[in-house]
């Protein structure tokens, strides 16, 4: 028996790297999966169908059950068409796995329109977009009184929740996913649907360049597979776990704190400017440091 036995999940960016990981474990842990794949390049642009088929021949192969498809997640029609080939190949859909995304790594200042737009569409709108198509399903069902036990586990970023120079368009993303997120807990939790959100650590061809090498015999703590057992486990049915967002790396899970009230002044009356010089100087020099969160 499977942790995802009867499961039907969607993980969009399948083809490669973390998606890749998730599909195949998801897929051995029971799990029926349809492998969401344009195949672009990592800044997005071409198409390539083979990545995600890649994926689905490994998974026919090991005995499980998949299918590829290669829908826009960041386009309504696709996003739609996307929810509908679960539902036409498996019958149902339980969980969505929104991981599609790209890079356009550039400082502010240099930064072009299109550099900005491309990363928005792909992330935060490539997560509303199949989010809104399933959500809208699993209402539909739950409004006909249908039992719902789905989930959606959303990828964030430690670039938007820590911030990282040079990826003001990727963070911005990001971090939006992370507030997509709990609101949208609030929204479907009526309807038996868990969102979450992980912002994973791991070694892709998106983040090669910034990992060390491996060694020999020693746990390799960059390895994408590393990601996919927390994600499997959101998405098992009777998962306790709801609207949070968590930090993987390794073998370690980390639950974030959302945005918090850390200090504050108040005088009960309308403050003047030359009281704030005074009083409210000392939030330059609060001791926190978001280059250390653990």
């Amino acid at each position: 028996m499977g942790a995802l036995d009867g499961r039907v999940a969607i993980i969009t960016g399948a083809g490669r790297g973390v998606g890749r990981e998730h599909a195949l474990l998801f897929a051995a842990e029971g799990a029926k999966v349809v492998v969401n794949d344009l195949g672009g390049a990592s800044d997005g642009s071409g198409s390539d169908a083979s990545p995600a088929e890649q994926v689905v021949d490994e998974i026919r192969a090991a005995g499980g059950e998949a299918v590829a498809n290669g829908d826009d997640v960041s386009d309504a029609e696709g996003a739609d068409h996307l929810v509908r080939s679960a539902l036409d190949t498996f019958g149902d859909l339980h969980v969505l796995v929104n991981n599609a995304g790209i890079l356009r790594d550039r400082t502010l200042v240099h930064m072009s329109d299109e550099e900005w737009d491309a990363v928005i569409r792909v992330h935060l709108r490539g997560h509303f977009m199949p989010t809104r198509a399933a959500g809208r399903y699993w209402r539909q069902k739950a409004k006909s009184g249908e039992a719902v036990d789905a989930s959606i586990i959303s990828t964030a970023s430690s670039s938007g929740l820590f911030g990282n120079v040079g990826q003001s368009n990727y963070g911005a993303a990001k971090s939006g996913i992370a507030t997509f997120t709990m609101i949208i807990q609030e929204e479907l939790g009526r309807y038996g649907v868990r969102a979450n959100a992980i912002a994973p650590a791991a070694r892709t061809r998106l983040t090669e360049f910034a990992m060390g090498s491996v060694e020999d015999g020693v746990f390799d703590a960059d390895d994408p597979g590393n990601i996919a057992p927390f994600v499997a486990y959101l998405a098992m049915k009777d998962c306790p776990i709801a609207g949070r967002v968590f930090f993987v790396h390794g073998g370690s899970v980390h639950l974030f704190q959302p945005w918090a009230i850390v200090d504050s002044i108040d005088k009960k009356s309308r403050w003047t400017v030359g009281e704030l010089e005074k009083e409210a100087a000392h939030f330059a020099t609060f001791p926190f440091d978001l280059r250390r969160p653990y």
